[in-house]
Parts: structure tokens; sequence; C-alpha cells
């Protein structure tokens, strides 16, 4: 009985604190409804912006489709389409520049092949060094930081490539193929600044990482034996 009449008094007290209080309790509830809704709203929001940055980087992709004949091409015909291939640089740099993540690499990857096409390098390094930067954590950024090297040395920046290379290596050793030729690729660079004793350790640090690797740890050994002699 005693119990009974305890559970009646605490129910009695919700009920005072709710009568007394149902002015700030209902605040508090339609606060949290909104706070609710609108977090509701905001994930539609980056849903749909989300897929329409695809549907837009979807249709600059197949814009280039039948331009690509005529990327870094000088025939006749070719140096007509010339402005339309500008433009699409252009509408690519401005999509990257509004949009983040994945569809951004993707558009900054667009430009650099346009680019390494033409064989303008310093740009495609640029680009690909921005499409790395945009979604690091995608398959992009490896094989983008690889080919922003590969431009770097295309245009003569040895040290800038040495630097790429280094950092697919930092960041993206996991992705063995790419990350082997990165080291190797190193050893290659260092040999043509003449700076023996750093390929040999890039060389060195090869095989010590990938002493199986059926390719660049043979050809590391073989330049080890050369730079020793």
């Amino acid at each position: 009985m005693a119990a009974s009449r305890e559970t009646l008094s605490m129910a009695e007290r919700l009920i005072e604190f709710i009568q007394k209080n149902r002015r700030l309790l209902f605040v508090a509830f339609i606060a949290i409804i909104v706070g609710l809704a609108g977090s509701i709203a905001g994930i539609t929001l980056r849903d749909r912006a989300r897929l329409n940055a695809f549907v837009a980087l979807d249709a600059l992709e197949q814009r280039l489709e039948p331009l690509w004949a005529y990327v870094g091409s000088d025939e006749a015909g070719a140096l007509l389409r010339q402005g339309e291939i500008t433009a699409l640089l252009e509408e690519l740099a401005v999509f990257a520049a509004r949009t983040s993540g994945f569809p951004a690499a993707r558009a900054h990857t667009i430009r650099a092949a346009i680019f390494e096409e033409q064989q303008r390098w310093p740009l495609a390094q640029t680009a690909w060094t921005l499409a790395a930067n945009a979604a690091p954590a995608s398959y992009l950024a490896p094989i983008s930081l690889f080919n922003a090297a590969v431009a770097a040395e295309e245009h003569g920046d040895l040290e800038a490539a040495i630097e790429m290379y280094a950092r697919v290596l930092a960041a993206h050793s996991d992705t063995f193929f790419i990350a082997t030729r990165a080291q190797f690729s190193i050893g290659r660079l260092e040999e043509a600044r003449n700076n023996t004793e750093a390929a040999l350790a890039a060389y060195r640090s090869l095989l010590s990482r990938w002493p199986d690797d059926p390719l660049f740890a043979n050809l590391a050994q073989s330049r080890i034996i050369v730079l020793s002699d």
C-alpha cells in the first residue's frame, strides 16, 4: 500500500511538472521535430547535390567524346574544334571549383588527360595534382599523383617528379604496382641527377620493401650492381 501511494505521488508530481512547464516542453518538442526535419532535409539536399554533380559531369564527358580525336591534332579540321575544346576545359575547371570530392577529382583528371594529349605538361601536372588533392582517399589519388610525377618529368622538373613519387609512397604504398614503380622511378631520377647515393638508397629500399616483385626488384638489383662497380 505504501508503495502504491509512493507511485501515485510520483505520478502526481510528474503531472504537476508537465502542467507547470507545458509551454517549455512544447517548445522543446517543436525544436526537436524541427531539428530532425532539418537534418533529414540537409541529407536529402546533399544527396541531390551529389547526384546533380554526377549528372553534370557525365554531360561534360559526353561533350568530350566527339572532340577527343581533335585534341592535340594539328590537322586543319582539328583547328576548327579548338575553341570547343578550350571552352570545355574552362567549364571543367569551373565545375571542379564549385564541387568537391570525387566529382571534382574526376573533372580534374579529364582536364589533365586533355593537357597531356596536347603535351602541355605543366598544366597536366597541375591538373593531376588537383585531382589527387580533391579526393585523397579515392582510387584516383595514387593514379593522379603518379601521373603528376610523369608530367613533371616530361617538362624536366625532376625535383617535383621525385616529390610526387614520394607522395605516392607516403600515402599509397599499399597500391602495390604503383608503389613499386614509384620507388624505382625515384632511383632512376636520382641517377639522372647524378645523385648516386640517393639512387642506391631508393633501389635498396625497393628491395627491402618488395623483394619478391617480379619486375622492379630485378631492375633495382641490376642498377645497384651497375652503380656499385
